[in-house]
């Protein structure tokens, strides 16, 4: 699985919580990308990463021997639904299948990897609050247009938005993605904090902020 936007903006954005993030649970690893930028910010966390996909796990699991923290990641072949972990989580993180109703990719993994087949957005909210602490959060990304169902189900489970970020293209356009960040609903009014990101400049290169976002991630 390749890296791509989508994953490296969630793994700079999920470990910035305010919590202990003593355990971490990273759904549809693929190659590892997120745990591993978790790992890079959480020194203590512990970390598992769960991945449909056998080929795409056992990359992962290279990559996690190949990085500073092979003791605290771990990867693992399993679905979300199948998850039985010993205890649970203070934060799980998932950048989910989001296509619905479209062509299918003839590359199997790519296939399972970004159709909802083999996860909708519902499944991962039923098996996040199973899994997730009291004070647990789940951060997720995915396409703009989903901001409002993500919302409603969230609500239907009892978790309410924390924090969301409208990722934009570029100044001017329609947002492509959005991150979200949710906690359960305690019974008290919750204002989330929202804001907003660029990812390119006038001359489409990277944006400032952007860049300031990821910088201790460059390499």
């Amino acid at each position: 699985m390749k890296v791509g936007t989508d994953g490296v903006l969630l793994g700079r954005f999920a470990p910035m919580v305010q919590c202990s993030c003593a355990r971490v649970l990273d759904v549809g690893t693929g190659c590892g990308l997120i745990a591993l930028m978790i790992a890079q910010q959480t020194p203590k966390a512990q970390i598992d990463a769960i991945e449909i996909d056998e080929a795409a796990a056992e990359q992962a699991r290279e990559n996690f021997q190949a990085s500073p923290w092979p003791d605290r990641l771990q990867a693992f072949a399993v679905r979300l639904q199948d998850w039985q972990p010993e205890k649970k989580y203070d934060l799980i993180v998932s950048n989910p299948p989001y296509f619905q109703n479209s062509l299918k990719n003839p590359d199997k993994g790519r296939e399972i990897a970004r159709h909802t087949d083999t996860l909708s957005y519902e499944e991962l909210l039923v098996h996040s609050t199973r899994l997730l602490s009291e004070d647990g959060q789940l951060a997720v990304i995915l396409p703009a247009d989903s901001e409002e169902e993500m919302q409603a189900l969230a609500a239907t489970y009892g978790l309410c938005v924390r924090r969301l970020t409208r990722v934009f293209g570029r100044a001017g356009k329609a947002a492509k993605r959005v991150l979200m960040r949710f906690v359960r609903n305690t019974g008290k009014p919750e204002y989330p904090e929202i804001d907003t990101l660029i990812l390119e400049d006038e001359t489409g290169g990277r944006s400032a902020a952007y860049q300031e976002l990821m910088k201790d991630f460059y390499l």
